[in-house]
């Protein structure tokens, strides 16, 4: 695994789209001093009292929204996109062979397989089934739901794979053996845990895991890293780095790269805060770069460097945003000079980057749109510059794959609101790509058109939206329009095919908006940091402000206007409740943050406080009260109707808060008020197809039934 592979693993640990920690049977520490909550009991997330007050939820809001024609149609609807066997089946190169995991209605649990190139070109390629999860799961009497492969590069016939029991965070990791298909007898194996586990060589890992008391950090992700040898006890594995309890979390890895073979150490201190070291020799050697950085990307002989704040060095400051490039061995030798490859301007931000073996592609977002670059270094030092060919109007090209040890090959998503996604391959060099495979098309494009708006927020930011409605839409404030929202840790809203929202909402006459609003990605660190911690209502203002313009220009009014969010955009949901209930009809409050209050003492929340602010200190729980949902929900308002729904198995943001906001709001005399957990799913909220289209369809019957 590269570092750059390895730091955003680190990373998304403790993204609270992609966070790793277990789920508490008990109420958090503290819980029994907070006397002033009624609703801590259910906290105790698999307790009787608990369990029993779910299923008689569940069973309410399944009469009422699930039991019926509208909700079946929707659901098999929505299943047929997920379970098609012509969508477009994904691929990662290990080697000669392309490697795809895939679930459809006769393996709800997949498959992991592979194929070849030639293979993969015809319209029903053969695929050499590596490990079937659902006859795994028959054989051992589990239910085991595939969570990905680590292998051992550059022969890849070991793996180090990662089953979760219930659609969590929390893996079994067991070492596979590709030629025999078979998990490897006396291998590497850990049991169920938060993991973080990458190959050195074929008898030695690094591992970050639960080691015993002590051994994770207060965010509950591993603060020690080991090597670990074959053959041995995970207890006889020796510390090759030791965080500290308030670090968030600690990770190794080995650079497998022919030539350029090193091993690193991430210490990341919060969300936005890391340092990275070079391990030699068994010294550790501090690489200098702002512990902000975005990027830390040692890759052959180059150091990549993405900046979230302004750099000064070697007598020259580098911008927010920027990409910036030296030759590794010249800066550890304490040369400090750069060049810049990408520096963003009002409209442009760096979406992402992919190394081939001798370019560098680069992603860049121009008002949320796409647009591809390609760099190459030169001998003199420099780099020279070209563009890919455009893509669509509206749309999002992504590098989802390339092959940087051993070609310029690069595999292209090509996707938009009305145009079905499509995958490309390309040689740098050779031309242009190839369209390899089509997604097919599951609603009717022609029927409607994209558009982008612009809309002033309260302190006069323009924030752009997305809104795909029927063409010659009537402007007469009648259209039931679903707004959809995230605005948290640097995530993008681009524009993306979805086959299931234009059969749920666009075929019935909706209308879907996406707003874009501050505290994402979309314009780059500026856009995020505008929207942390004191400045968080900034994100909901915007929000707020893109609702008023579509009912201004007459697409919505309150009563058709539904918004939709889900994690961090659940905590989004639930502040347009409470701040701003005069402008929706319904709101689908998804795997939420909502108790902000108490959020660092659940689940993962502790690993959040660089985003939103700490809310055991009181200076800090001054602001953060302003949008705590939970703290802020009133009796008698004139709140609209709004749907709670979770999974008992998220070990990320944990199902308790969406539990307790309901039961709160149920507690003051609302009746308006629907709650909904799964059991299986994780923070994705299903295990399979069938699940995620049962919570899908759930939230948008709910939706349109409130919005007549």
């Amino acid at each position: 695994m590269s570092l750059k592979a390895s730091m955003r693993l680190a990373l998304a640990l403790a993204v609270i789209m992609g966070g790793m920690t277990q789920a508490q049977d008990t109420p958090a520490p503290g819980a029994a001093a907070n006397t002033d909550d009624p609703y801590l009991w259910l906290e105790d997330i698999h307790g009787a009292r608990a369990m029993d007050w779910v299923k008689a939820q569940n069973a309410v809001t399944q009469k009422q929204f699930a039991d019926n024609p509208a909700f079946t149609h929707t659901r098999d609807r929505i299943l047929e996109v997920l379970d098609s066997d012509a969508r477009i089946p994904y691929v990662e190169r290990r080697g000669d062979y392309l490697y795809n995991f895939w679930q459809d209605k006769a393996h709800p649990r997949g498959l992991w397989r592979r194929t070849t190139l030639e293979e993969y070109r015809k319209t029903e390629p053969k695929w050499d089934v590596l490990l079937d999860i659902d006859a795994l799961n028959k054989a051992e009497g589990k239910r085991w739901v595939f969570k990905g492969s680590d292998c051992l590069k550059p022969d890849y016939k070991r793996c180090l794979l990662s089953l979760s029991p219930d659609g969590g965070d929390a893996v079994e990791v067991r070492e596979f053996d590709i030629p025999s298909k078979s998990f490897v007898k006396d291998g590497f194996l850990l049991p169920v845990a938060k993991t973080q586990v990458g190959w050195i060589d074929q008898d030695h890992v690094y591992v970050g895991t639960d080691f015993g008391p002590g051994s994770m950090t207060t965010s509950s992700y591993p603060r020690i890293a080991k090597a670990w040898k074959r053959g041995t006890p995970l207890s006889a594995a020796t510390t090759v780095y030791e965080g500290k309890m308030e670090d968030l979390a600690i990770s190794a890895s080995h650079d497998r790269t022919p030539g350029f073979e090193r091993d690193f150490i991430s210490v990341a201190h919060d969300f936005f805060h890391s340092d990275t070291y070079q391990l030699k020799d068994g010294k550790l050697i501090h690489l200098d770069v702002p512990t902000d950085a975005a990027m830390v990307d040692p890759h052959r002989e180059w150091l990549l460097v993405q900046l979230r704040t302004a750099w000064t060095v070697g007598g020259t400051t580098y911008p927010s945003g920027a990409l910036i490039a030296t030759k590794f061995d010249d800066f550890i030798a304490g040369k400090r000079q750069f060049t810049t490859l990408f520096v963003p301007d009002q409209h442009t931000a760096l979406s992402n980057y992919a190394w081939t073996k001798h370019h560098l592609i680069l992603d860049v977002m121009d008002d949320v749109k796409s647009r591809i670059d390609v760099l190459t270094p030169k001998a003199d030092g420099t780099w020279a510059r070209e563009d890919m060919p455009g893509a669509p109007t509206y749309s999002t090209v992504s590098v989802v794959d390339t092959d940087p040890d051993n070609s310029d090959e690069y595999w292209l998503s090509v996707t938009g609101f009305l145009t079905p996604s499509s995958l490309e391959r390309g040689v740098l060099g050779e031309g242009q790509a190839q369209t390899i495979k089509h997604s097919p098309t599951f609603f009717d494009a022609s029927k409607y058109e994209v558009s982008q708006h612009f809309v002033k927020s309260k302190d006069g930011t323009e924030v752009p939206y997305f809104e795909i409605a029927p063409k010659n839409v009537k402007l007469d404030g009648n259209n039931r329009t679903l707004l959809y929202g995230y605005g948290g840790f640097e995530v993008s809203l681009q524009p993306f095919y979805s086959g299931s929202i234009g059969r749920a909402w666009l075929d019935r006459g909706g209308v879907y908006v996406i707003a874009n609003i501050r505290g994402g990605g979309e314009y780059g660190p500026r856009w995020h940091q505008a929207a942390l911690q004191a400045n968080r209502p900034r994100a909901y203002e915007d929000f707020a402000a893109v609702a008023s313009d579509l009912i201004k220009r007459g697409v919505t009014s309150p009563a058709h206007l539904g918004a939709e969010g889900g994690s961090n955009g659940g905590l989004l949901m639930g502040n347009m409740l409470t701040l701003y209930p005069q402008l929706f009809g319904a709101i689908s409050c998804e795997v939420p943050l909502l108790d902000m209050k108490r959020y660092v003492h659940l689940s993962a929340g502790a690993s959040w406080i660089a985003e939103y602010g700490n809310p055991d200190d009181p200076k800090q729980w001054a602001f953060i009260k302003t949008f705590s949902p939970y703290q802020n929900v009133k009796a008698d308002a004139a709140y609209p109707s709004v749907l709670f729904y979770t999974t008992t198995s998220d070990d990320r943001v944990g199902p308790v808060q969406a539990r307790k906001m309901a039961a709160k709001m149920e507690g003051m005399g609302y009746k308006n008020v629907w709650f909904y957990e799964n059991t299986e799913g994780g923070h994705g909220a299903g295990a399979d197809n069938k699940q995620a289209a049962y919570m899908h369809a759930l939230a948008y019957e709910f939706l349109w039934d409130r919005l007549k």
